[in-house]
């Protein structure tokens, strides 16, 4: 049987039981009733109240067995009239949830139900299973440009390498300068797939942290020792700058370091020779804020908020010639926002960048607690 006509029935049952009960105690109170009221007439109008006590009770029965017959029909056609709207509000609101389940199972996650009703719990579930829609449509979307930008990606270092190995068969090539463009492309594709494994870890919120006490001035000269030689090998200066007694961090001293690589190499790609970067932290309210600032292009104000998305490339052409994947910032943020802390971008078109993040701060009796506790 369908939910609708289940629900019409249950409706009518308890309707139907109402009556009854409303029957039985009509009938068995209302005489009793009647007696307390004939017996004050009695004692006020003597043997006459008596003579009426017969014709009291019987006219008492027939009025009120009237009444409930004729009143009967139309609680009925009302009370029908209720519970077939009602039933057929909850059953259009089940069947729409049905086919829109089905339609998502089948791919289509444009589907989305219309929304019965203001306030209640059935609206409520619409909306719930239209954002549930559009959760998985965007998800949906994100796999279908991920497979797309992977498959893109992956094509240029394959046809380097089958271009070597074919120039390398027809001996149109020194055998060492084959092998090295080979490796070259191997080593391409294995950045990106190691971008690729750290773009769904942070994604999914399944980054592994060892949080402890770091000091901020450590952060910043191991970032700056670790970068020197690639920024004096372009000609980009690179500078370190740190506000004095800055307060210890709580934070993942390899994942900052990732974060601080990923900003740099960013840096470094986008700053022309003879420019520079900026390495530096300085207080803020939420903890510290540590920054990378360059004398690079710049991002116009059109492009800021996606510059997090992984694989954007304001300049895709440079940006894989160079060697990025695209993922960088993506898997920075992410891994900022999985320490506690967030990150942002102020940029000016023609005079540079600065990419900045914050971390908390270490507050001592916390450093047995996770990081979950510190949010």
């Amino acid at each position: 049987m369908r939910l609708f006509a289940r629900l019409l029935l249950a409706f009518l049952l308890v309707v139907l039981l109402a009556q009854l009960i409303l029957l039985v105690s009509a009938e068995a109170l209302a005489p009793y009733t009647l007696r307390g009221h004939i017996a004050n007439m009695e004692r006020m109008m003597g043997p006459m109240g008596l003579e009426l006590r017969t014709e009291l009770e019987s006219g008492l029965r027939f009025a009120l067995s009237l009444a409930l017959l004729l009143s009967v029909p139309i609680a009925n056609l009302l009370s029908m009239g209720t519970a077939y709207f009602i039933s057929r509000q909850i059953g259009k609101t089940v069947w729409f949830l049905a086919e829109g389940s089905r339609a998502i199972a089948r791919g289509n996650y444009a589907q989305r139900l219309p929304v019965l009703g203001r306030g209640d719990e059935l609206s409520e579930l619409a909306q719930a299973f239209n954002q549930m829609a559009e959760a998985l449509e965007g998800v949906e979307k994100g796999r279908v440009e991920l497979i797309a930008t992977v498959a893109h990606e992956l094509r240029t270092p394959l046809s380097a390498i089958r271009g070597y190995a074919e120039a390398l068969q027809d001996e149109a090539l020194p055998k060492e300068e084959g092998l090295l463009g080979i490796l070259r492309e191997l080593k391409a594709m294995e950045r990106l797939v190691a971008d690729l494994s750290w773009v769904s870890r942070v994604e999914v919120k399944a980054v592994e942290l060892r949080p402890e006490a770091l000091e901020p001035e450590r952060l910043l000269k191991d970032a700056e020792e670790r970068f020197l030689l690639a920024f004096q090998e372009k000609g980009v200066a690179l500078l370190r700058r740190a506000e004095a007694g800055l307060p210890l961090v709580w934070a993942d001293r390899e994942r900052v370091g990732q974060v601080f690589s990923n900003l740099l190499t960013n840096a470094l790609r986008h700053t022309p020779q003879g420019g520079r970067v900026v390495l530096g932290a300085e207080r803020a309210p939420e903890g510290v804020r540590f920054f990378v600032q360059d004398t690079g292009p710049g991002v116009p104000e059109a492009y800021r908020e996606r510059v997090f998305e992984r694989f954007f490339r304001l300049d895709p052409a440079r940006s894989r010639q160079e060697g990025g994947s695209g993922v960088g910032l993506t898997v920075a943020k992410g891994l900022v926002e999985a320490m506690g802390g967030w990150m942002g971008l102020e940029s000016e078109v023609g005079r540079g960048s600065r990419f900045y993040f914050t971390l908390p701060l270490w507050r001592e009796g916390l450093h047995n607690l996770n990081l979950e506790a510190l949010r």
